[in-house]
């Protein structure tokens, strides 16, 4: 058997790969429709209830792939990764800040889907105070990603990105303008906060992943 079939990657790190980004993709649907408010937003012919389904399913199913991401990483002999890397951010002795910043991206979402399904014993105060933490996850994970991925250079994960990004950015520019009328300072911050994400990648990215 030649020696690059025997020393190529394993399924395992394709299937971490695959996790990854399909865990991005689902994040960032989530986030979006938790930005634009799903409790108050209407599209034309589509019924309220069934964008609340879309968000509520699309974070469920980022926690099932996050948990095959973090269990392939884990399995996979190439890296050193542990389990417990997984769960307390930066105590890995692999990529300590890259992976410390998957592992907290991974908690807040965890704290989130948590306090979600506890969501009437704890309280609609909680629920709401926690539930901003999945604004602050995907932001996290993207850069996880960045950071500590193997295709960080190519292609269709730059596009993938880009595509994540602008949804996001698109989501908050609706909410913004849409939102809050008693408050211009707020909307005004909150679009420049907005703004400098894209622009921040741009900066980082060269000088670092790239």
């Amino acid at each position: 058997m030649p020696a690059a079939a025997v020393t190529g990657p394993s399924a395992l790190w394709y299937l971490t790969r695959a996790t990854g980004a399909t865990t991005l993709i689902l994040l960032t649907v989530s986030v979006a429709l938790g930005v634009v408010n799903v409790r108050r937003t209407t599209i034309p012919g589509v019924p309220r209830f069934v964008l609340e389904t879309i968000h509520r399913n699309a974070s469920l199913l980022a926690m099932v792939f996050l948990v095959v991401h973090i269990g392939t990483a884990v399995l996979d002999p190439f890296a050193p990764v542990r389990l417990i890397d997984a769960v307390i951010p930066f105590t890995s002795a692999y990529r300590p800040l890259w992976l410390g910043l998957g592992a907290l991206a991974s908690d807040l979402l965890i704290a989130v889907i948590v306090t979600s399904l506890l969501r009437r014993r704890i309280g609609l105060g909680a629920w709401r105070a926690t539930h901003w933490l999945a604004y602050a996850s995907w932001p996290i994970a993207l850069v996880h990603g960045f950071g500590t991925g193997s295709d960080a250079k190519t292609k269709w994960l730059l596009a993938l990105t880009a595509v994540c990004v602008l949804i996001v950015l698109v989501a908050a520019a609706v909410r913004i303008s849409a939102g809050w009328p008693e408050h211009r300072g707020t909307r005004v911050t909150a679009m420049t906060t907005a703004a400098l994400l894209p622009i921040g990648l741009l900066v980082w990215l060269p000088s670092g992943p790239l």
